[in-house]
């Protein structure tokens, strides 16, 4: 298989590369079979780990860690005090986990006025950014704009936070409305995209670990 580039397409991981063909097999990638790439989305990510960011992984890990500026879980209802409250216990042990296993310590605020967060802090959250590999930043990449939240990202790449309990969090102020005002169609079909883009991203950061 070659990629637009050119280059033919290597994966290391055993399991990604089994999980690749089953669904180029699942997809009727077969000789003579018809398929969508959409079908095949664990197939884009390696070619976009290979081809795009592998050469020179920087500019993806700058981009991503830029995220940590405005991370979701830093910016709290100023008027709803249950969706406060919620928040808080929902977000909060998550920004404590990036202080405690990240060294990146966030501020919140109320409403949505940015807050500048601590220098140290954004540069821890590069750090741990720059040292995941090209798989890593490739499932990220889909992960971080899906979640708005580099914290819940980084949690799932390292195996902290499963993709689910990762998209209940970040859907959070969604889910709240959803109950006092209840769900409409168009509201629900974002809420089941995101949920397919983390779904994703997750599996292909398991598929991609070393063994």
């Amino acid at each position: 298989m070659r990629l637009p580039g050119g280059a033919v397409l290597r994966v290391g991981p055993p399991r990604l590369a089994a999980a690749i063909v089953a669904e180029w097999q699942a997809a009727g990638g077969e000789p003579g079979g018809e398929m969508d790439w959409a079908d095949v989305p664990l197939t884009t990510l390696a070619g976009t780990a290979q081809e795009r960011i592998a050469p020179d992984p920087a500019p993806t890990a700058a981009s991503l860690a830029a995220y940590g500026q405005t991370d979701l879980l830093c910016y709290r209802a100023a008027d709803i005090p249950a969706l406060a409250a919620r928040q808080a216990e929902e977000w909060q042990p998550w920004l404590d986990w990036s202080a405690r296993q990240l060294d990146a310590p966030l501020l919140v605020t109320a409403g949505i006025m940015h807050v500048a967060q601590p220098a140290e802090s954004l540069a821890s959250l590069a750090r741990a950014v720059a040292a995941m590999d090209a798989h890593a930043l490739a499932a990220l990449g889909v992960a971080v704009p899906s979640l708005g939240s580099l914290v819940l990202a980084l949690a799932m790449a390292k195996g902290a936070l499963a993709p689910l309990d990762a998209h209940r969090i970040a859907t959070l102020d969604e889910r709240h409305q959803a109950e006092f005002w209840g769900t409409d169609a168009e509201a629900a079909a974002r809420m089941a995209k995101v949920e397919a883009e983390i779904l994703l991203a997750g599996r292909y950061l398991v598929l991609s670990r070393p063994d």
